[in-house]
């Protein structure tokens, strides 16, 4: 792998100088011979083979900015730039040259806030505006801010064919999708956010490259026959020639922090990552993150997703550790889930309900060492040296909305007062709080699995699997086309919906949640230590208790669809009502006021949150 003195400049693909002079860098190790195609100049150059690793490069300023190009390797035929910024004719076509110092950043008073302080707010580009693009997220920030939010995250936006899918089929990770707006668009929302006081999280997927438009292989041996991954080969991490596929997502990490001011990544399914080395991928992007940060002075946090229940993603360099900074805890969505009334099939069979949320509460991973009988092993290990702002929990995101059949939200799934309980239930947390676009008003519109891919033959291999994945559930009709433009629009927000009294008043309850988790230190506290959970199996109840300082917070949940009356094992003594998901002012069914407990009975509105503060503690 290249050694890198200068963090400070992107150093691969197309990049320009002071004098707009065009300096490329292109990683084509077997090749003999190397050249640039400039479309519409009737000009081709020859780039000359580096010294190590094979790299081969050239300067010139007959490339100018917004000029069209493909390399070609050994005389074949052209290919556009797998380092390109802009295809703005799709991921076949033609590279576009883009100037990364084109905007003026006006965000340099911008300082990344604590990781501990992130409000997280999951969208998905081309769903959640009209017009499915950079620039129409930015009106919808005052919305956000209203709403207490602190982070957005935005799935993927690597160019992928055509202009609709989620971004997990990207096959440009440097590229950012055209029909979004392209690089100079996501630059000025991240600005915009910045300004606003909202970080940007960017979420990236290293461990494949989808199927349509994918020319690495032409390039070099980007792939490994060593592994089997559930999208073919695998990306070569660790086989001959790995150095430079490394250097290549290394690049791509630090351009995000660097040329996009992007605040922190997530990282899609780390567990896909196949790396054997000595140094993981992650630990090699970790420690130049690390010093990227140094020489900058600006934070950035690295997140991933990972269901393998492995501390070792989290722990530090001292343990041998991966040192990520969080991950997204999906079976705290699991647990939250069945115990709200999932049935327990598939992946929700391992999750018995209020005892496994209880646990969730406590240890982050439901599953640190015990037998898994989806797994059939043992499984996972236990995280308690972790705090809880090292995990992020929902209780609902793109994959666990949109990988249903159906696409069904939690408001077609529950009554409106278990939307409220979940809400709340991830809320009170000591983790890091999700939302996912739409949930704080109860969007009623599914989020489908769409694509559009321009290679027929392929959405037709797209329909089959999505039918053949969900051939048990035909009796709820067939799987919708992900192909079909309708689904694409299905899944839009419907912003009118806030216009609607039921919905509006869901917005400011989610509002209240995120204010008390804001005001309370024994809320905001990622404390896992100062936290306990009684468990009331029978009536599918908890007590999650708090504490932070003089400050001591009760949470009492039923998830029951029944009234329910509680034993305490002591007398709280004096407490002071916060909020009240049943209460009348939430849509709730009774007209619950400020209460203070008398002896140890306390009586709990069926799928209700009550909320109080103690004076005693």
């Amino acid at each position: 792998m290249r050694e890198r003195t200068d963090l400070n400049k992107r150093t691969i693909g197309v990049n320009f100088d002071n004098a707009e002079n065009a300096n490329i860098f292109l990683w084509a190790p077997l090749a003999e011979q190397v050249q640039l195609v400039i479309k519409d100049k009737d000009t081709t150059l020859e780039l000359q083979r580096a010294e190590e690793y094979g790299f081969w490069q050239t300067s010139t300023s007959l490339l100018r900015p917004h000029d069209r190009y493909k390399f070609k390797i050994d005389g074949k035929d052209p290919l556009p730039d797998p380092a390109s910024l802009s295809q703005p004719d799709g991921v076949h076509e033609d590279s576009e040259a883009f100037d990364l110092k084109t905007i003026k950043w006006m965000d340099q008073n911008w300082n990344n806030i604590p990781l501990a302080d992130y409000i997280i707010y999951e969208l998905h580009v081309g769903t959640f505006s009209d017009s499915a693009d950079f620039a129409g997220i930015i009106p919808k920030l005052d919305h956000l801010i209203e709403l207490g939010i602190t982070a957005i995250e935005i799935m993927p936006v690597a160019q992928f064919p055509g202009s609709r899918n989620w971004g997990y089929d990207g096959v440009f990770p440097f590229a950012v999708q055209s029909s979004y707006g392209g690089p100079e668009k996501l630059q000025e929302l991240v600005q915009a956010c910045h300004l606003k006081g909202l970080a940007v999280i960017l979420d990236v997927v290293y461990n494949h490259v989808g199927p349509e438009g994918n020319y690495f292989g032409q390039f070099g041996p980007f792939f490994t026959d060593k592994y089997q991954t559930p999208w073919g080969q695998a990306i070569n991490f660790d086989d001959a020639y790995c150095d430079g596929v490394r250097d290549y997502f290394i690049e791509n990490v630090l351009m995000w922090f660097r040329d996009f001011h992007i605040d922190a990544l997530r990282m899609d399914a780390v567990h896909a990552i196949k790396d054997l080395s000595a140094t993981h991928i992650l630990q090699d992007i970790r420690a130049h993150v690390d010093r990227y940060m140094q020489s900058s002075g600006k934070s950035h946090h690295l997140i991933i997703e990972c269901d393998l229940n492995d501390p070792r993603f989290l722990d530090g360099e001292d343990k041998n550790g991966f040192g990520m900074d969080a991950q997204w805890i999906d079976e705290f969505h699991h647990a939250l889930r069945v115990t709200a009334g999932e049935s327990r099939t598939g992946y929700y069979e391992d999750f018995s309900g209020i005892d496994s949320l209880a646990k969730a509460y406590k240890d982050a991973y439901v599953y640190d060492g015990q037998f898994s009988n989806h797994r059939k092993k043992l499984f996972g290990k236990t995280a308690a040296e972790h705090g809880g702002s090292t995990f992020i929990v929902f209780s609902q995101n793109h994959d666990q909305v949109g990988n249903r059949m159906l696409g069904e939200r939690s408001s077609s799934l529950y009554s409106y007062e278990m939307q409220k309980l979940l809400a709340a239930a991830v809320m009170c947390s000591p983790f890091l709080p999700m939302l996912f676009m739409g949930e704080e008003w109860g969007e009623t519109n599914p989020f489908l699995y769409f694509v559009s891919h321009t290679d027929q033959e392929l959405n037709m291999m797209v329909r089959k699997g999505r039918k053949a994945e969900f051939a048990a559930f035909h009796s709820q009709g067939e799987a919708p086309d992900p192909d079909k433009l309708e689904t694409f629009e299905q899944s839009k927000l419907q912003w009118d919906l806030l216009d609607v009294d039921i919905h509006r008043t869901l917005f400011q309850y989610y509002k209240k949640l995120i204010e008390l988790r804001k005001s309370h230190p024994a809320l905001s506290s990622g404390s896992r230590v100062n936290l306990h959970v009684y468990v009331y199996e029978d009536e599918n109840s908890l007590i999650l208790k708090r504490w932070e300082g003089a400050e001591t917070i009760y949470c009492f949940m039923n998830f029951s669809k029944g009234q329910q009356t509680i034993r305490l094992q002591k007398d709280l003594g004096d407490l002071t009502l916060l909020l009240n998901s049943s209460d009348a002012k939430w849509n709730g069914p009774n007209m619950a006021e400020n209460a203070t407990f008398t002896g140890t009975e306390l009586s709990l509105q069926s799928e209700s949150i009550s909320i109080y503060l103690s004076k005693n503690e």
